[in-house]
């Protein structure tokens, strides 16, 4: 049999096209949403431990997520101060907008302030341009509001994108994920299942993940990471870890002479 006659003329040429601007577009998409990857725990706590919050062998990194708001973060405020514990806090722009005064009520604490972005959407949703404005305005207001510019960036549910990380990059923001949450968000969650969920993953070096604040979760969620929040903290002391913020997280322990 002879071969079938191929395909030549405009036809072909723009089958061609459509191909090659095909296989662009699937790239320039695997490009923009390869960092997503990062999203899986065990994954990147091998090959990014920075990224998973990995830090100081001593030492746990307590962060909160979703806040400032005044229903909920002053309970968090006076749970933390009872044992002299300070944290990262990872705040939404509009709710630090909106309570300012929570803000630097925060850093007057000793806690750290951090942007947790604009809009609390899948960075591999948006554009570069858009992901930019949205850190930069966090960013600034951060700053405006407590008097510090923020070190750190964690994107919405821990998903990255190429145009986040160029944004933070941009905007001197370290993005920085955790080795351990609590699943504190769900409706079926309580300070037992909380506790037992960070327990799982609880290691020295590890960076923790609750949230203050139920703007983005099942309404009064938030009580279940509150309630967690003692034992958890008596688990770390018991074990000899130190509890602090990311900024102590990174920084090697002063050794003396």
């Amino acid at each position: 049999m002879s071969d079938p006659p191929r395909a030549s003329g405009p036809r072909a040429s723009g089958s061609q096209a459509a191909a090659v601007a095909l296989t662009a577009a699937a790239a320039v998409a695997v490009a923009h949403a390869g960092p997503a990857l990062a999203s899986w725990p065990a994954l990147r706590a091998r090959l990014l431990p920075g990224l998973a919050g990995i830090g100081r062998a001593d030492h746990v990194a307590l962060t909160f997520d979703d806040g400032p708001d005044p229903a909920s973060t002053p309970h968090f405020l006076e749970a933390l101060a009872a044992t002299g514990t300070r944290a990262t806090f990872f705040v939404l722009g509009p709710m630090l907008a909106r309570a300012p005064g929570l803000g630097r009520e925060l850093v007057a604490a000793g806690h750290e302030v951090a942007v947790h972005g604009w809009e609390h959407r899948y960075t591999t949703f948006r554009t570069p341009w858009a992901l930019a404005d949205d850190l930069a305005r966090s960013r600034d207001l951060v700053t405006d509001v407590t008097g510090r510019s923020p070190l750190f960036f964690r994107p919405p549910y821990g998903v990255l994108s190429a145009g986040a990380l160029t944004a933070a990059r941009r905007l001197g923001l370290r993005p920085v994920l955790w080795t351990a949450w609590g699943r504190d968000w769900t409706r079926r969650a309580t300070p037992a299942t909380v506790l037992a969920t960070v327990r799982r993953d609880l290691a020295g070096g590890g960076t923790v993940l609750l949230h203050d604040c139920d703007c983005t979760s099942a309404p009064l969620s938030w009580r279940s990471a509150l309630g967690a929040l003692p034992a958890l903290l008596d688990d770390c002391a018991a074990r000899g870890l130190r509890v602090g913020p990311l900024a102590e997280h990174f920084t090697p322990p002063a050794t003396t002479r």
